[in-house]
């Protein structure tokens, strides 16, 4: 017959090896959720305007790029870009999709039995941007009108005060996709990996931009290529690049001294726009597109 004493000592020994069970197992559980749930690369892209910072994704951005270098390509002001911007943030998260309100697609939701366009005309963003600037160019004194009432003019919209919440956000991303704001745009993204070719990149940058010429210079490795923008849209190109680095491989886009390496990250978060070491030359953009090995 076992003693009291016995079976008290024999009941704290279970509860201790419970209690290690308990505790092996919570370790082992919270280091599973440490791991399962940690923090990797905050894939987007940021548009910082003095104290004002906001974030984008990244086909978002490549979007709200195309769109403020059209704006630049037409001769406009940059806050056309921004009225454009927060137009397409309300219609469509600045997004192409091919479906909305009614008959409603594209960028900035226009309706072809509104006289818009064709459908297929509509849901090409170069069409469907120039569309809007055609109009927004015909409101008198837009410069000087708020963001939303602007919007609103063109677009005829049933929710007339809805574009004034992305008033901020609007401004910040066209302040630096015009080039207003120079090493404003700074996108966080994957290791670069071979996805396009130099002829895409020349060609996307002239559908945007306009008169754009691409070349490898003297010396450079073969994934290394200089972009000679418009004297006056530089960084404007440059932050274009950045914004359009996944589509197409980009590694890094230095201009003005200045590099962004997509590599370069602090806490999952790319580090932006630093000072280089060997700076391209005085209005060239170099680029390094990422190849097949």
């Amino acid at each position: 017959m076992i003693s009291r004493r016995g079976r008290l000592l024999t009941t704290l020994t279970a509860l201790a090896v419970v209690a290690g069970l308990l505790i092996a197992g919570g370790v082992w559980v919270n280091n599973f959720f440490r791991d399962a749930f940690a923090p990797g690369l905050s894939v987007g892209c940021t548009a910082t305007s003095g104290d004002s910072s906001h974030r984008l994704a990244v086909d978002q951005t490549e979007n709200a790029a195309l769109i403020s270098a059209i704006s630049l390509k037409r001769g406009m002001p940059a806050r056309a870009a921004s009225i454009a911007l927060a137009t397409a943030l309300q219609e469509s998260k600045l997004r192409n999709i091919d479906y909305g309100d009614l008959d409603s697609v594209g960028l900035f939701q226009q309706r072809p039995s509104q006289d818009w366009g064709t459908v297929e005309q509509i849901m090409d963003p170069v069409y469907s941007t120039n569309a809007f600037f055609d109009v927004l160019a015909k409101v008198p004194g837009y410069v000087d009108l708020p963001i939303n009432d602007a919007a609103q003019i063109v677009q005829r919209s049933g929710y007339p005060h809805a574009y004034a919440q992305h008033e901020e956000m609007s401004r910040a991303f066209a302040s630096a996709l015009t080039g207003q704001t120079p090493a404003g745009l700074s996108c966080t993204l994957a290791e670069a990996t071979a996805v396009s070719t130099p002829e895409a990149l020349e060609e996307a940058a002239r559908t945007a931009f306009g008169q754009v010429t691409l070349a490898s210079p003297p010396g450079a490795g073969v994934t290394t290529l200089t972009l000679t923008p418009p004297p006056e849209h530089g960084w404007a190109l440059a932050q274009w690049s950045v914004a359009n680095a996944a589509q197409f491989g980009l590694a890094k886009v230095s201009y003005d001294g200045k590099t962004w390496d997509r590599n370069a990250n602090d806490k999952g978060r790319n580090v932006g726009w630093q000072a280089d070491a060997t700076p391209s030359a005085p209005g060239y953009i170099t680029v390094e597109m990422a190849q097949t090995p």
